[in-house]
């Protein structure tokens, strides 16, 4: 609603106010009235009064077409950013190393295609992956730049760390959820274990000697319950990529493991790499002889990592909608699927834009409840 000012502009050399056809005098109470011109056209106006110094109030009123035309109008300037997007070179950000940004950027290769324009992956690790997720949060919401974020920045470094450098809750847009990693307990095969109770005793037999690694934390969680639960000995040593894990294994520097399939298939293939157990409802197809957790132990497992597409809050809806849709038709191609899913051990998706935000929520309740099962204090 807009208020006229008291004095309306005057033609040049003239004492009348110019009409513009929706100015009308009210009187300076104040009251909302329908005029005799709006009763004789059966309109109802919308009307707004407000008292001026000299008591004399000027108002402009709308009608209900005029207010519907504007509300038209509106939306097809909300839809047209999307309409001829993208026109320049869209950046994705992954606060990982290199071997943890293997789909990402299969992903960027795909909507390059499509798009005809470059789409440029950033590597920002550390810092338990806030430094990667702080550059997203961060960046301009123009729907130019983009995040891979696992659940640890989105879900449990809020709880893990007495400050993050930004809100996980207000700072991203949720768009889709691009698939769940199947983590797997690993050894060095110089350590001559084929289970979890070789390992532990192996642990015992050389106390202070072990040393795993991980780089999510209801991974890290779950052996140290294992360890509370056998006496296991067995030293944390935290990673910031599964690639630099991988690395780490194989050399003997740090010889136990959990992290994802898809980033040691040809380690495992090869032997170099002893499968002790995966966190799965069913063995791999890849790997069948290789036990589910369940199989193996009891009580809960784990909670699954995963991968989800987001953006700097306040990235145009019909941006988010457009690039959701053209990732579905892609993680959908028959092709995409067995390159990037099926031959890498890693569980699709799916959900997208408004579900993926409820998952994300859920999520985070989930991590809340595990962090302080944990007895873990932040730091």
């Amino acid at each position: 609603m807009t208020v006229m000012p008291e004095n309306p502009p005057r033609k040049r050399g003239s004492g009348n106010p110019v009409s513009t056809g929706c100015e009308i005098e009210a009187r300076p109470c104040g009251r909302r009235r329908q005029f005799p011109a709006m009763r004789r056209h059966g309109q109802r106006h919308i009307l707004h009064n407000s008292r001026s110094k000299g008591g004399r109030v000027v108002v402009l009123f709308f009608t209900r077409p005029l207010i519907a035309a504007t509300v038209a109008w509106l939306a097809l300037c909300a839809t047209a950013p999307a309409q001829d997007y993208p026109t320049r070179t869209i950046r994705v950000i992954i606060p990982l190393g290199a071997g943890g940004d293997v789909f990402t950027r299969a992903l960027a290769d795909e909507l390059h295609k499509a798009w005809g324009q470059p789409v440029v992956v950033e590597n920002r690790p550390g810092g338990g992956q806030n430094i990667g997720a702080r550059a997203c949060a961060e960046s301009a919401p123009d729907g130019y730049t983009f995040c891979v974020l696992s659940s640890e920045p989105v879900t449990y470094n809020q709880f893990l760390f007495k400050s993050i450098p930004y809100d996980p809750e207000k700072d991203f847009e949720p768009i889709s959820l691009l698939f769940l990693n199947t983590l797997a307990l690993v050894a060095n095969k110089s350590l001559g274990v084929k289970t979890i109770p070789d390992l532990v005793a192996l642990s015992k037999a050389k106390p202070g000697t072990l040393s795993y690694g991980t780089f999510a934390f209801p991974a890290a969680q779950f052996m140290e319950q294992l360890k509370k639960e056998t006496g296991a000995d067995i030293v944390r040593v935290p990673f910031r990529s599964g690639g630099e894990l991988v690395s780490a294994v194989l050399s003997g520097s740090t010889p136990v493991a959990i992290l994802a399939l898809s980033n040691m298939i040809a380690q495992l293939q090869s032997g170099h790499i002893t499968g002790l157990a995966i966190n799965s409802k069913t063995r791999s197809p890849l790997f069948p002889d290789i036990p589910t957790l369940a199989e193996v132990r009891s009580g809960e497992q784990f909670s699954v990592t995963w991968f989800g597409l987001f953006a700097p809050a306040g990235t145009p809806k019909p941006i988010l909608a457009k690039l959701a849709g053209e990732v579905a038709r892609i993680v959908d191609r028959r092709d995409f699927r067995q390159r990037m899913f099926i031959d890498r051990a890693v569980e699709a998706g799916g959900m997208r834009l408004d579900e993926f935000a409820q998952f994300v929520r859920d999520e985070r309740k989930r991590a809340e409840r595990i962090f302080g099962e944990s007895g873990l204090q932040p730091q």
